[in-house]
């Protein structure tokens, strides 16, 4: 497959489908994984989601046709950014929630796009152009908006949380480069699948030491948890963020993402009976205005 270049990137219709599934799959997942980390401790967590989005995906691309072998020269790029993307990702936001609240901590790891827009200068030569930085200034600020300036009176003991999520942006930014870097003969499901079969062995092997609760005591808002997690975000939104990496510079594919706390948070309102608050609906206007910065059609002649 070949890379849609930016120029076309800014005229393609699809990638608002793309960002528009990934911000819902994405976005619920965060209250879903809150759920689940009540009864669920986190290596078995991500244990079972990692082999279950590990079969799902390489099962699905078999049956449609697509080659499971991965050619000899991906696999050094698959597994560097299945390393970051997926097992440092998942595991430093399900620690980080299990520290701090949900909307707190999605708004932290999703100061993906500053280190994802940054670090493709060196490492891309990409150049932001002024609309993109227009729609990281707006973003930032509905980040800040939501966190708001309790964060900056916060006890040293409260800063382990947050540390994590910072861990957990910049990895999902370095994973999001390596994903760039190549042009893929592979399938994104095909990719995601084996990444998910290289993180899903270190967190069996650690699971084995956690006590889980017996399957029968597990509450049906779980095992809704698990349904949404394993099929929504570990397959669905993982491959077709791949996808929108393709299609879009990472710049464009970095702020795009800014949607998905607003749906986490609007998510931790409806489903966790978060309070709504002035802040809340402010930082859901910037964040919107980051993305029509981000992905609105580039000027004639440019």
């Amino acid at each position: 497959m070949t890379a849609v270049t930016a120029a076309g990137a800014g005229r393609d219709p699809v990638k608002y489908l793309l960002i528009a599934g990934i911000s819902l799959f994405w976005g619920l997942n965060w209250p879903a994984v809150k759920t689940i980390l009540t009864q669920v401790p986190i290596f078995s967590l991500r244990a079972i989601g990692f082999t279950a989005g590990a079969v799902l995906l390489l099962g699905a691309a078999r049956l449609a046709g697509h080659r499971l072998r991965v050619e000899r020269a991906e696999w050094p790029a698959l597994a560097a950014g299945g390393l970051c993307n997926v097992l440092v990702f998942n595991l430093c936001t399900a620690l980080g929630q299990s520290l701090m609240a949900t909307s707190q901590a999605a708004i932290i790891a999703f100061t993906m796009p500053v280190w994802a827009t940054l670090l493709a200068i060196p490492l891309l030569g990409e150049r932001p152009a002024l609309r993109q930085i227009l729609g990281l200034a707006c973003g930032l600020g509905g980040l800040l908006v939501l966190l708001g300036p309790e964060a900056l009176t916060a006890p040293p003991s409260a800063l382990a949380g947050p540390a994590i999520m910072l861990v957990a942006a910049v990895a999902w930014a370095l994973g999001t480069i390596v994903m760039k870097r190549r042009v893929w003969r592979s399938h994104p499901m095909v990719i995601t699948g084996w990444q998910y079969v290289i993180c899903a062995l270190p967190m069996i092997v650690l699971a084995t030491a956690e006590a889980r609760p017996a399957v029968a005591d597990i509450h049906a808002a779980v095992w809704v948890g698990f349904a949404w997690h394993i099929l929504c975000s570990i397959c669905a939104a993982q491959a077709l963020w791949y996808v929108t990496v393709r299609r879009l510079t990472v710049g464009e594919a970095a702020v795009s993402t800014l949607l998905i706390p607003v749906v986490g948070v609007g998510g931790a309102v409806l489903l966790l009976g978060d309070p709504v608050t002035p802040r809340l609906a402010a930082a859901l206007l910037l964040v919107l205005a980051a993305v029509a910065c981000a992905l609105g059609p580039k000027p004639a002649g440019r």
